[in-house]
């Protein structure tokens, strides 16, 4: 038997079917949510793609209102979107309600899944998990509205806008639009649980904060294969932007194994 399953045995007297039977409503509960969720978002189209997902595209935006106050301008509005499949704009719709249903329901998942293993963990294992989760939340949610509010925008502005000749008109077509954005989003929410993943390894031994800084060097070449890789369109540009925060997480997790080796 699983280990956790033990645990949880012991803890509420339940046998290994009737965890099997609470994880299936588990699961059940956590489909009906996201599809739910995911109707919902398909019903309001105009407001998903308009205010959501489109938003980068007007030079109404908030990050182009910033950089329009420090004397740069964003001429996003001349570009336009288009389509050149015929299914692309409906199974557009359709991913994006559904990716748009799994962010919303993210902490819902979570905690679902916390209570399931909650029985499971001792009472001081509980406040860590707890601190844990908090700090998972944040990071997640946080690499999100980096990669929206900056990464993003600065990304479509420039490459939306660079011309190597005034014949050459650019039009974007919206799968090159969707890739690109959902895939830095999600991609940057990843990989800035970095931090919360070298304390994990540091808490258990594997990782020390003196290996982190030695190898600082070897670092910056694979900080730059991971941009490159996290770049959906593959530019230099937008690797720069994504490999300076890369860095910086990999300076917060020297300190975090370090934090992690003193307690």
């Amino acid at each position: 038997m699983n280990p956790l399953l033990r645990r949880k045995t012991m803890a509420d007297g339940k046998t290994f079917w009737g965890h099997v039977e609470v994880f299936r409503w588990l699961l059940i509960r956590c489909i009906a949510v996201v599809l739910g969720l995911a109707v919902v978002a398909f019903c309001y189209k105009d407001f998903v793609f308009e205010q959501l997902i489109l938003a980068p595209c007007n030079s109404d935006f908030a990050t182009y209102k910033l950089l329009g106050k420090i004397g740069l301008e964003a001429n996003v509005g001349q570009i336009d979107l288009i389509n050149i499949n015929l299914a692309s704009q409906l199974m557009t719709h359709l991913s994006i309600s559904f990716y748009l249903a799994l962010v919303v329901a993210f902490p819902y998942l979570v905690v679902e899944i916390w209570f399931f293993t909650k029985p499971a963990l001792y009472d001081n294992e509980r406040k860590p998990a707890v601190l844990a989760i908090t700090a998972f939340f944040f990071q997640f949610f946080l690499g999100l509205a980096l990669a929206y509010y900056l990464i993003f925008p600065l990304t479509f502005n420039f490459l939306g806008t660079y011309q190597v000749s005034m014949r050459v008109a650019n039009q974007i077509s919206l799968n090159s639009y969707i890739n690109t954005f959902i895939g830095l989003l999600f991609m940057m929410g990843l990989v800035f649980e970095m931090p919360i993943v070298a304390y994990f390894f540091a808490r258990i031994g594997v990782l020390k904060s003196s290996f982190l800084k030695r190898w600082r060097k070897a670092a910056v070449v694979l900080v730059l294969v991971a941009a490159a890789f996290i770049t959906p369109s593959t530019d230099v540009f937008t690797m720069c932007l994504v490999a300076l925060p890369l860095w910086l997480l990999y300076e917060f997790s020297i300190v975090v194994t370090h934090h992690a080796e003193v307690r």
